[in-house]
């Protein structure tokens, strides 16, 4: 699947992005937040984002070794993605591809992790 630039929100709208990815690599993930929530998350590299509004609106949740910085709307509570690092020290996010505009979830091959283990 080649990458293609996707527009994507939260659920009020008050966040909006811009991002550049492929949809390959997806996962979801059993542990303790990620099964709440339901994300399917994509990893892109930062410099492929770009918020375009809402950083007033988000909130950092952070949780484990505090690595990664769950960001949420603090009006509707849509975690529409994520900041981290790469394993290669490279500064990525995780976008919850259920919040992209145009993309058909059925379609979409998505790996199980088991991040409860970790």
């Amino acid at each position: 699947m080649s990458e293609q630039t996707y527009t994507g929100s939260c659920h009020c709208g008050a966040v909006e992005f811009d991002v550049t990815m492929a949809l390959e690599g997806l996962i979801t993930c059993n542990c303790s937040i990620c099964r709440r929530k339901g994300t399917i998350l994509g990893f892109t590299p930062a410099e492929k984002f770009t918020l375009k509004k809402g950083e007033d609106h988000l909130t950092d949740y952070q949780v484990g070794k505090k690595t990664i910085h769950r960001l949420f709307c603090n009006t509707c509570g849509v975690t529409p993605f994520g900041k981290g690092m790469a394993p290669d020290g490279t500064e990525m996010r995780a976008v919850n591809v259920r919040c992209l505009d145009g993309v058909d979830i059925d379609s979409l091959e998505v790996t199980k992790y088991d991040g409860k283990s970790l």
